[in-house]
């Protein structure tokens, strides 16, 4: 079955016919394509006009091509989020009609590292709350965080009894978190973190170093959070200035 042509450039067809085809159910997630000499036969294009199209569904993180292997439909992710918007992963999982859960797995008290001296603004004799966790959706692992909250604003019983950290932090230490900064890195199989959540080795991840401040813009947590990036992903809304 080829393609019907229109005015628009070949690669592009052929990006909505594959897209179409995933949409439709023809090809379903974790599927393999035909190969590119069928696969380019039966849409009536070259195999470089196809290979093109199959560089930017890769890059789109539509298909996953293993070498040696053949091309595959990625999964999609369950949540999406906007990362101008500054959400729990509690309130991701909320709005992806799913049930937060959360397991703890270390809570100790540690000296300041380099970063946390850097981004939270403590002192060497300062100790530091560190939080590991795995969240969880519908009971199947998605996050992993370390969260780490200088000791001295918090309240002397402290206890870390509510899903979100950033409404515990609002409703016990009377810290309101406004906003973030944050850093994305993509990375690949992770030797400790990817057994926890579960993934294979071709599940990459996406880390999430974030300094969240409170409405005084004190720093009051220093988080790593690693999503499953094939549970989440995000996006941003650039604006052109003027």
């Amino acid at each position: 079955m080829s393609i019907k042509s229109d005015n628009r450039h070949l690669y592009l067809q052929v990006i909505d016919f594959i897209k179409e085809n995933i949409e439709s159910g023809v090809y379903k997630e974790k599927d393999k394509l035909p190969s590119e000499f069928e696969l380019s036969k039966r849409l009536g294009v070259s195999r470089a006009t196809l290979r093109e199209a199959l560089r930017i569904l890769e890059e789109e993180n539509v298909i996953v091509r293993k070498h040696g292997v053949g091309t595959f439909v990625n999964t999609k992710p369950v949540f999406t989020s906007g990362i101008e918007e500054l959400d729990s992963v509690t309130g991701m999982i909320e709005k992806g009609d799913m049930s937060p859960g959360t397991v703890f797995l270390s809570t100790s008290l540690v000296n300041p590292s380099d970063e946390d001296l850097k981004h939270l603004r403590c002192d060497y004799n300062d100790e530091i709350l560190q939080l590991e966790r795995v969240r969880t959706a519908n009971e199947e692992p998605v996050v992993y965080c370390l969260d780490r909250i200088p000791k001295n604003i918090l309240p002397p019983q402290f206890v870390h009894d509510k899903e979100s950290l950033l409404q515990l932090l609002e409703d016990d230490a009377g810290h309101f978190i406004s906003y973030a900064v944050t850093h994305i890195e993509p990375l690949g199989y992770h030797d400790k973190i990817s057994p926890i959540l579960e993934c294979d080795c071709d599940t990459s991840l996406l880390l999430l170093k974030q300094v969240h401040y409170d409405d005084q813009d004190r720093p009051v947590l220093f988080s790593y959070n690693y999503f499953r990036a094939d549970k989440f992903s995000f996006h941003v809304v650039r604006k052109r200035l003027t």
